[in-house]
């Protein structure tokens, strides 16, 4: 693992921490009512923001339209399997939280590639962006897995993201050089689209039921 300077532990402890902070939240505000509706509102906010910096962030290093059709493609094919049959509806949204779920670990593992230790230091306004946008990451997660499959696994879930994160920073280098290419960025842009499926048709269901 590569040696731990004092601005990469910082970065480092946040980027680990921000991801718990999310379901911490969510569970301190299960016994208020208006607080949850709130955060569950903001979900619908953070996804197509978490999509759109998604996006983004690969558009700068391959072809937009790609990107585009690859984010546009995770969105509709979810859809399209379950109008083509009813008995695949249950499994397709199990499939696309799976997808997105991974797509999310992905990506996390190399946001903790790029805090790696290197010849260049992190720059704070990269940092920072990594570390705040983790904090919805987590509670997406959490508020997608934990009412379907209970706490353990949305717990199992986010911890998922604090593990790949610290695998990506041990890697470092070796990391962004074997996933980082054409073919994963596609594939992150995929899995953000059928991301945003689940949160908009399943987890809507969901957390009607859990409210009721």
């Amino acid at each position: 693992m590569p040696e731990l300077g004092p601005t990469a532990l910082t970065y480092l402890i946040a980027a680990l921490a921000a991801p718990i902070a999310g379901p911490l939240l969510y569970r301190v505000l299960h016994d208020h009512p208006r607080a949850v509706r709130l955060v569950d509102g903001s979900v619908y906010v953070a996804v197509p923001a978490l999509l759109a910096w998604q996006v983004g962030h690969l558009a700068m290093e391959q072809s937009i339209l790609l990107v585009l059709v690859a984010a546009a493609a995770g969105l509709a094919v979810p859809s399209l399997a379950e109008r083509v049959s009813q008995a695949l509806h249950r499994h397709t949204d199990q499939l696309a939280l799976v997808m997105g779920v991974s797509g999310l670990a992905l990506h996390a593992m190399l946001e903790g590639a790029a805090l790696a230790p290197g010849e260049a230091s992190v720059d704070f306004a990269f940092g920072l962006a990594i570390v705040l946008h983790r904090i919805p990451v987590g509670l997406i997660i959490w508020w997608l897995v934990r009412p379907r499959y209970g706490p353990a696994a949305g717990a199992l879930g986010v911890g998922a993201i604090v593990l790949v994160t610290l695998a990506g920073y041990g890697l470092g280098a070796e990391v962004l050089a074997a996933v980082h290419g054409a073919g994963g960025d596609l594939y992150q842009a995929f899995v953000s689209g059928s991301l945003v499926h689940v949160v908009f048709h399943q987890g809507r269901h969901d957390h009607t039921h859990d409210h009721d």
